[in-house]
């Protein structure tokens, strides 16, 4: 292990959640949040490391119901389709929990790391986390950056529909069909990239089968799609922001239009917005600098310069 990166589980907000930490413990702190139904490692090492030489500490994690944070088996699978049709009726399906009891775990790494600040990012559904922790805690947050997601906004365009329906096919089990199971998280992957920068299928096969060998939580995907479906719409709260926001956001993206990454930098007070031409709905190498300079300049623009400790 690199000696600068140090991994470990701890307790938050009444789960385990494992972490990494990279960088000095004394520095400002990034707190990245991940994605619907992925893990900590899609904030890459090296996309850690570009912040850390900017002067921060990082902190990535596991959300719960993924990677080797608790798992929520005994709720179940959500199925889909009775999420839409309850959605649709006006009902709440039963949930396993919300999206804020996922900032909440989030606040409560915080408190469990004695960090009293930090700076915090999140892509897609973790971009909606972090929201969240920015609208009802501001006292803890120095600066948020909303990466690839949404308001709620009812009125936003929806997903490409072929984009979508790849997003919801089930994965073959990669226990019986690994190559099944490669394949099919390949082509969503490829699906939901841009056409401005490269794509690597070798490092995406690697990092699938890293999330497979840290460990799946059976019915976890659909657990947290549950808690974006209920989350409605967040513009209120967003409003209430007053974190310094940049919104990051790519006219390629086909799961949230560009029209969401919009809509999210006009309903926060001052937000900055950032459309990456040919950028996915993902995040690739040939990006990593440039997000991360974007992301250093948001966090110089908190007038509070105290250290995360």
């Amino acid at each position: 292990m690199s000696p600068e990166l140090r991994s470990a589980h701890l307790a938050a907000n009444g789960i385990t959640l494992a972490y990494d930490s990279f960088g000095d413990e004394a520095a400002e702190t990034i707190l990245l949040i991940a994605g619907l139904g992925t893990q900590m490692i899609r904030w890459t090492a090296p996309f850690c490391r570009e912040l850390v030489t900017r002067g921060y500490r990082v902190v990535r994690f596991d959300n719960r119901d993924t990677g080797r944070s608790t798992h929520f088996t005994e709720h179940g699978a959500m199925d889909f389709a009775t999420l839409v049709s309850a959605l649709a009726e006006g009902r709440r399906p039963e949930l396993a929990y919300t999206l804020d009891d996922m900032a909440s775990d989030a606040l409560g790494l915080l408190d469990a790391l004695s960090i009293r600040r930090a700076h915090i990012v999140g892509r897609s559904m973790g971009g909606m986390i972090a929201q969240i922790l920015a609208s009802e805690h501001p006292s803890r947050v120095l600066s948020l950056t909303s990466i690839m997601s949404a308001t709620g906004n009812p009125v936003m365009p929806s997903a490409e529909p072929d984009a979508m329906t790849m997003m919801m096919r089930p994965a073959p089990d990669p226990v019986s069909d690994e190559a099944g199971f490669l394949d099919h998280g390949v082509a969503f992957a490829r699906r939901i990239a841009g056409t401005g920068h490269p794509f690597d299928e070798e490092a995406c096969r690697a990092l699938l089968w890293e999330e497979v060998r840290r460990g799946r939580a059976s019915g976890g995907f659909g657990r947290q799609l549950a808690a974006v479906g209920v989350a409605g719409d967040r513009r209120s709260r967003l409003a209430a922001i007053t974190a310094p926001t940049l919104v990051i956001h790519g006219t390629d993206d086909p799961l949230f239009l560009p029209a969401c990454g919009e809509d999210t930098a006009a309903s926060i007070p001052d937000a900055k917005m950032m459309m990456i031409p040919g950028m996915g709905h993902d995040l690739p190498p040939s990006l990593y600098r440039a997000i991360a300079d974007a992301i250093e300049q948001n966090a110089r623009r908190s007038s509070n310069s105290a250290s995360g400790e």
